[in-house]
């Protein structure tokens, strides 16, 4: 993505104030690297503000499809096919606007949701992103002669990197697939996320054009190599495992909101290392500028991948909440997290994952949300693959 020019403090379409930071204005979504020429230059006959409401319609939403999550990427520069969702009689550009009305178009990753026996998930583009950069993978899987496994992965894509969505696709598609093979052989579940993790970061380095250069300064972030986080949970039986790298997280919710609750990762990010070395309250680190700023992901610049895995006996009902920061910045710690996870979410993860997004775009919504609802004990037998 390329970078704000420094002279630019208000959208040129709608006004909106921007962030130093800022790629796209959070109000129209326009997108500020190609900054329209001055209104008496010839080039400006034609300029147009595009409009991104037409994407937050309900009835634009489609279902994901039931094993991944993912959609099949497109090829880049194809616009939709078919008329405008608005005006429904324009057509639609490369870029994915209506050549007559302005509108942009509703894309598949915009708003997506999976249920089976096991798992649900939902992703979503928030309010103030102009395209859905996370990417999410369950299914339910029987093993032979063993409980079925329930698998969720989720990634969100680093803005800051080119190609983000593509990245966060890539990592979850090849995560997912190596769990799957993984277990269905009979790898141990922590040898199969960090043989998963290690393949999503393979799979994210392998986007890098030839001749790519890791770039540090921030002028050059557009050339930066696709880059993105992840987090992966597995449920065979009464065994829980996660795997992670970067700061998309898992938290344990029991049904007894009496037990307590349980953040079940770190995050690789400059907030989780000034808590760990002594130097900041969690409360202090979280609240600095910085906080946010990642040590740790997937992709050809990461200095190097380091997956972390962990595993848990669960020994009460629950449900496992996998998810990116576009839904934890709105609930940080287990206590709050478990404060917005309904008390049916065992029965309903579908419902459960539909309502922690409406808190997060109730919240403000400045990011792409995604999560994953796993119930525990899992609701999978029997299922099939989903």
């Amino acid at each position: 993505m390329s970078q704000l020019p420094p002279q630019l403090t208000a959208c040129p379409a709608c006004q909106e104030p921007l962030e130093p930071a800022d790629n796209f204005c959070g109000g129209c979504g326009v997108d500020l690297s190609a900054v329209p020429p001055a209104p008496d230059d010839p080039r400006a006959v034609g300029w147009r503000r595009p409009d991104t409401s037409v994407a937050r319609e309900a009835d634009d939403y489609r279902l994901a499809p039931p094993a991944a999550g993912v959609p099949a990427q497109p090829a880049r520069g194809a616009g939709p096919a078919g008329p405008c969702a608005a005006c429904r009689s324009g057509m639609i550009d490369n870029d994915g606007y209506c050549e007559h009305c302005g509108h942009a178009q509703p894309r598949e990753r915009d708003h997506m949701e999976h249920e089976s026996a096991g798992v649900a998930a939902v992703t979503d583009r928030g309010l103030r992103h102009h395209r859905n950069e996370d990417a999410y993978a369950v299914s339910t899987t029987d093993l032979p002669g063993r409980p079925p496994a329930v698998v969720a992965v989720v990634s969100d894509g680093v803005s800051s990197a080119a190609r983000p969505d593509e990245a966060s696709a890539a990592a979850v598609e090849a995560a997912h697939d190596s769990l799957v093979t993984a277990l269905s052989r009979g790898t141990a579940p922590k040898e199969a996320t960090h043989e998963a993790v290690v393949a999503a970061a393979e799979a994210v380095a392998a986007l890098t054009t030839p001749g790519h250069e890791p770039r540090e300064h921030g002028h050059y972030r557009h050339e930066n190599a696709p880059a993105c986080t992840i987090v992966s949970a597995v449920v065979t039986g009464d065994l829980l495992t996660v795997g992670w790298v970067g700061d998309s997280r898992a938290y344990w919710v029991p049904d007894d909101r009496s037990k307590q609750p349980a953040r079940l990762t770190e995050d690789d990010s400059w907030a989780a290392q000034m808590v760990a070395a002594g130097l900041m309250s969690e409360a202090e680190a979280y609240a600095d500028e910085r906080a946010h700023a990642i040590t740790g992901w997937l992709g050809a610049d990461a200095y190097e991948v380091e997956p972390h895995t962990a595993s848990y006996h669960l020994d009460r009902p629950g449900v496992v909440i996998v998810c990116t920061d576009g839904l934890w910045n709105y609930a940080e710690s287990a206590e709050e997290m478990a404060s917005v996870v309904p008390a049916d979410a065992r029965s309903r993860p579908l419902e459960c994952a539909r309502r922690l997004l409406t808190h997060a775009l109730d919240g403000g919504g400045h990011d792409n949300v995604t999560v994953a609802v796993v119930p525990f004990p899992s609701r999978a037998e029997g299922a099939g693959s989903a």
